[in-house]
């Protein structure tokens, strides 16, 4: 066993690089290199080969979580193409885009005043829509278009939908507590 850590996560698994992946092949790949690299298979090899098989793990274990995650591969994929989505620091968004994120936070909090489970349901129903369109916009962004500001403007918008559900799941948590 070898290590080649410098190989990015596509290499690792044997995948193009690129923003849609096919999830059976991701899986069988993981599988796979788990199969060879599994600490387990060198319990009774020296300190080296341990460490080394360790290391392997690891790094298959973070390829496979990074591409298994639609947002981590395109964050990861605008990476290795020099952009950074930068999310911590740039909240600039669209103006229609700002609107919509009031409107769902609004959403939000009177379901939670009304203690109304299903408008906050629909407003899930609604950000997942808007999640699946955001994929497709943001596939075609990676691919085809080659439009990598694009795609980091989508990868913090999606980065958005990830909070606001969050947000709808603490606000269902707090009705089924209060509900007890």
């Amino acid at each position: 066993m070898t290590p080649e850590f410098s190989r990015n996560h596509f290499e690792l698994l044997g995948l193009p690089v690129a923003y849609v992946v096919d999830a059976e092949a991701l899986d069988r790949s993981y599988r796979e290199l788990q199969g060879r690299v599994h600490p387990d298979r060198f319990a009774t090899a020296g300190e080296t080969e341990r460490r080394v098989a360790m290391q392997w793990a690891t790094r298959a274990n973070e390829a496979y979580r990074t591409l298994r995650n639609p947002v981590d591969r395109a964050r990861y994929l605008l990476g290795l193409r020099g952009f950074d989505t930068d999310e911590e620091s740039n909240t600039s968004m669209p103006p229609d885009f700002l609107m919509q994120q009031m409107e769902w936070r609004e959403g939000v909090e009177a379901a939670r005043v009304r203690r109304d489970a299903a408008a906050l349901e629909t407003l899930r129903a609604e950000i997942e829509s808007a999640r699946v369109e955001m994929h497709s916009l943001l596939a075609r962004a990676l691919g085809g278009d080659r439009n990598y500001d694009a795609g980091c403007s989508l990868v913090r918008k999606l980065r958005f939908l990830d909070k606001i559900e969050a947000e709808i799941d603490d606000a269902l948590e707090f009705l089924l507590e209060d509900a007890r």
